[in-house]
């Protein structure tokens, strides 16, 4: 299916915008207020809103499916192969093995800092949904040895994911802008991680802890599937305790594969190497995230179960118990793709983009609205991003004064604006929300909340920025 559809009416922006707010609030009404199971509600919700978007009724089940699957194609292979990766690591004993090493190296007050930095380091090559769902078994075995709520400890860790993905290239939301504006990549980098650690400093690190004070979230048992007792009458078949290097190449694997694929990436549009060479083809498929994680799932079974001297059964149990829990996540983050796609068709994006291009404000302040309006609109940060660096792009290549530090700092405003506010139109909003076994209303007052806090600090950083550059152009 095309992206651009003939609707059977055009609603003005007023009305898109009353759409949009009448489709969420029917969606909260029938999951908090009637108990409608959340993948119901938004299978459902997606459909009326289609409808009274003016989709034409030939198109209204392919908008529909185009957004479920295309959410589906980058989140599924991902959440399954992180699932099993991290199934493994926690039934050898690998989670509590680094839990271990963590504390005894940071100590027990530091554990958050901890689970943090290694997200922080994780985060910088690997995908928000992948790093999160590779990291969670260590979040969860952190949280249940030191005890109080999981937010605690997991707020934090996945802040640290959430900064680097929309500030850091090789992300695709600041790559994409930095080519629609002419940045500097490089500079790109430089500016987003100055932006990215202090932002989830405030927005993780201390966010997380008044917020795990706040709220008082079990460690859910997602990944706690049982496996039964062994023939030899063993309660835990599979724990073999696994030393701390095993663990760490096990985590250190796909992040190295897939750097190796950026690597090779930007040195192609460098000029360094020929981007269609095979050999160069045939190694970045290697660090596509989905082979890179099926590699180091099947690198855990030989490391993990082979070598353990455990049988193929029990392997194979080991693995197929990932998979049942996080069906229902898998199709609930598909169902929040599916409705943000159906936002998206309506053309509500591009109208408040066009509107708001003529507001007459300063062109950095106007694109971090843009950006997060359309964020809050139809639910995708890198649509957002995408979107709000197309409306300033002629603006801001016609501006010849401005220098390539101003330029990044523009990307990066942008980028803030895009992550602004998740929520139920997001599909990692329902991904948050089913992995920590939140309900709605915890999740938007937790995840939406500091997603807010991400934005808003992250863009008084970028303008600090500004201002520096400003002063030395």
């Amino acid at each position: 299916m095309t992206t651009e559809l003939v609707l059977k009416w055009t609603l003005s922006t007023p009305a898109l915008l009353g759409l949009a707010a009448a489709a969420i609030a029917l969606l909260l009404m029938l999951i908090i207020r009637f108990r409608v199971h959340a993948f119901l509600a938004l299978v459902g919700t997606s459909l009326l809103t289609a409808i009274a978007a003016g989709i034409p009724a030939g198109s209204v089940i392919t908008t529909m499916t185009s957004g479920f699957g295309s959410t589906l194609a980058s989140v599924a292979l991902l959440v399954g192969l992180g699932a099993m990766l991290g199934r493994m690591l926690e039934t050898s004993g690998g989670a509590d093995v680094l839990t271990n090493w963590l504390i005894e190296k940071f100590g027990e007050h530091r554990a958050p800092l901890a689970l943090s930095v290694a997200s922080l380091l994780f985060g910088f090559p690997i995908f928000f949904d992948a790093g999160l769902v590779v990291m969670l078994p260590i979040i969860f075995t952190v949280a249940r040895r030191l005890g109080g709520s999981l937010l605690y400890y997991a707020i934090p860790a996945a802040t640290a994911f959430s900064v680097m993905h929309v500030f850091v290239p090789p992300h695709p939301g600041p790559v994409a802008a930095s080519g629609l504006l002419n940045a500097n990549v490089g500079l790109v980098l430089l500016l987003g991680l100055l932006v990215a650690i202090p932002t989830w400093f405030f927005s993780g690190h201390l966010f997380g802890k008044f917020i795990g004070k706040k709220f008082d979230v079990a460690v859910p048992n997602i990944l706690d599937a049982a496996l039964g007792v062994s023939s030899d009458g063993q309660k835990d078949p599979f724990k073999s305790s696994p030393s701390v290097g095993t663990v760490f190449s096990l985590l250190l694997l796909p992040l190295l594969l897939i750097f190796m694929n950026t690597g090779l990436n930007m040195l192609g549009s460098a000029g360094v190497v020929d981007p269609k060479a095979d050999w160069v083809q045939w190694l970045r498929l290697l660090g596509e995230t989905p082979v890179a994680l099926l590699i180091t799932v099947f690198l855990a079974m030989i490391l993990l179960g082979f070598r353990k001297g455990k049988s193929k059964t029990l392997i194979e149990t080991v693995v197929d118990s990932a998979l049942g829990p996080v069906c229902s996540i898998i199709l609930i983050t598909g169902a929040g793709g599916m409705f943000g796609g159906v936002l998206r068709a309506s053309g509500i994006g591009k109208a408040i983009a066009t509107s708001l291009e003529s507001v007459g404000m300063p062109l950095i302040i106007a694109g971090f609205l843009i950006a997060a309006i359309v964020r809050l609109a139809q639910g995708s940060a890198t649509v957002a991003l995408t979107t709000a660096a197309a409306i300033v792009q002629p603006a801001v290549l016609a501006d010849a004064s401005l220098s390539a530090f101003q330029v990044a700092t523009m990307v990066l405003a942008l980028a803030a604006g895009s992550v602004f506010a998740g929520h139920v139109n997001d599909s990692g909003f329902w991904l948050v929300s089913r992995f920590f076994q939140m309900d709605v209303s915890t999740t938007l007052r937790v995840w939406t909340v500091g997603q807010a806090l991400v934005s808003v600090v992250g863009f008084i950083f970028v303008m600090v920025l500004y201002a520096v550059a400003t002063m030395l152009a």
